[in-house]
C-alpha cells in the first residue's frame, strides 16, 4: 500500500466480509483515508506510468 492505491475486493470472495472490517480499521489506523474512485482518477490529460498509476501529461513519476 502507498498513496494513491486502488485495493480491490471482490464482493463475491471467500473470506472478503470478514475480513473486512479488520482491514478497513488497519488502514485507518496507519493513517489512510478511505474514497471512492472518482476522487482518485485525475481529469483532463493524463498518462499511465510504467507501475500502472495515472500522471498528468507529461509528468510521468
Amino acid at each position: 500500500m502507498r498513496d494513491g492505491s486502488i485495493v480491490l475486493f471482490h464482493n463475491a470472495g471467500k473470506h472478503t466480509p470478514e475480513a473486512l472490517p479488520g482491514i478497513i480499521e488497519y488502514l485507518l489506523s496507519e493513517g489512510y483515508s478511505i474514497v471512492p474512485v472518482s476522487e482518485l482518477l485525475l481529469t483532463g490529460e493524463y498518462d499511465i506510468d510504467n507501475t500502472g498509476r495515472m500522471c498528468i501529461s507529461g509528468m510521468k513519476s
